[in-house]
């Protein structure tokens, strides 16, 4: 009997190992090796702050940009590109060693996957730039928040307390980012493969955006610390409410988060339960939300498409603790009694002269 499990499997397996050939190593082998590095490194004779970062990069400074480049045999300005693609900043001296044998790896491997043909050159970039964005965003909140916790904030640590700290958890966070990151891969590809092959380019979905109301305001009022808690409760409560309801977050930017449902209902019921959890709790300004539906794009972890402007437009002149829907939203939830709609004045917002919205509420209960 086929097995399509096993030709999976077997595919994966010819990856892997196609990917072991190019880069001139066992994936396997190259946690030791790096291991074996480190431990040599942070018991030399430099700097407490040359030390840390060994720890943190998993070995030293070796190489310069076209060094760094020559060994990975990849052209220097296409390194340098895939570099910035990661958020970092040119380094014009060619004499700068700045780059490790991981540098090197990474670079080697991330080209390897374009030499076989699985990736074309913009989509190594693309791919490039999200996993940037996402881990540059994840390393700041990992090295304030664990600082914050190991010292409770007071005296700051130090870079040998740091560099001790960072042998312990760099391995830990590492396994983890590496664990979540495998079970959101499962759940998007499930989501993409149920959809079907018409359906992953674009597809019909329901879109929302949230945000404080009042928070550049505010934000000139409360110190960083008061600040943080607040961003951090909002995201918290956030997140809570989108996947217990069956959405999705797509991004968080302060005040403000996107999501997104599978159907009309979901994304109606999401945001009123998000409107309605913000304005019980008493340390946070109103929420105001708009929601809108219809034909969007996915790409690289965002959407894209009209309803994302509509439901950030109706986002902009909603009352505070009010949730707005677009016309078409509002046709979806018709005749579904769960729901009261009252049509708004029409506004004119940048991009539409004339937006239409309507008033949701939820329907009184008998």
């Amino acid at each position: 009997m086929h097995n399509e499990n096993c030709d999976l499997a077997g595919h994966g397996n010819t990856i892997r190992g196609s990917l072991e050939g190019w880069c001139g190593h066992s994936f396997g082998q190259v946690v030791p090796a790096v291991r074996m590095r480190e431990d040599r490194l942070v018991n030399d004779a430099r700097g407490p702050l040359d030390r840390l970062e060994s720890e943190v990069l998993g070995g030293s400074r070796r190489y310069t940009r076209i060094e760094v480049a020559e060994r990975a045999g990849v052209d220097l300005e296409h390194a340098r590109t895939l570099w910035r693609a990661l958020g970092f900043a040119d380094i014009n001296d060619d004499d700068n060693v700045a780059f490790t044998d991981r540098d090197v790896e990474a670079l080697r491997t991330v080209q390897a996957l374009v030499d076989m043909g699985i990736l074309d050159r913009g989509q190594q970039l693309a791919v490039t730039r999200a996993m940037g964005q996402a881990l540059s965003r994840l390393a700041e909140w990992q090295v304030t928040t664990l600082t914050d916790a190991m010292t409770g904030g007071a005296t700051p640590m130090s870079p040998d307390d740091a560099t001790a700290a960072a042998r312990e958890l760099v391995p830990v966070m590492e396994g983890l980012i590496g664990y979540v990151w495998r079970r959101h891969l499962a759940a998007t590809a499930a989501r993409a493969f149920a959809a079907g092959p018409d359906d992953l380019a674009e597809r019909t979905m329901t879109v929302g955006f949230a945000d404080l109301v009042g928070f550049t305001a505010l934000t000139r009022h409360v110190d960083e610390d008061t600040l943080a808690a607040l961003v951090d409760r909002f995201e918290a409560i956030a997140y809570d409410v989108i996947t217990q309801g069956g959405g999705r977050v797509v991004k968080t930017v302060g005040d403000e988060v996107m999501f997104t449902a599978d159907s009309a209902a979901i994304g109606a019921q999401i945001g009123l339960a998000l409107a309605e959890r913000v304005g019980a709790e008493a340390d946070l300004p109103d929420l105001r939300v708009g929601v809108a539906c219809g034909a969007v794009v996915s790409r690289l972890g965002d959407i894209y498409g009209e309803p994302v402007n509509i439901a950030s437009r109706l986002t902009s002149f909603a009352h505070p603790g009010s949730v707005l829907v677009d016309r078409d939203l509002a046709a979806a939830l018709e005749g579904d009694d769960r729901w009261e709609l009252r049509r708004v004045p029409p506004r004119s917002v940048r991009g539409y002269s004339q937006l239409h919205g309507f008033r949701l509420r939820r329907a009184p209960v008998d």
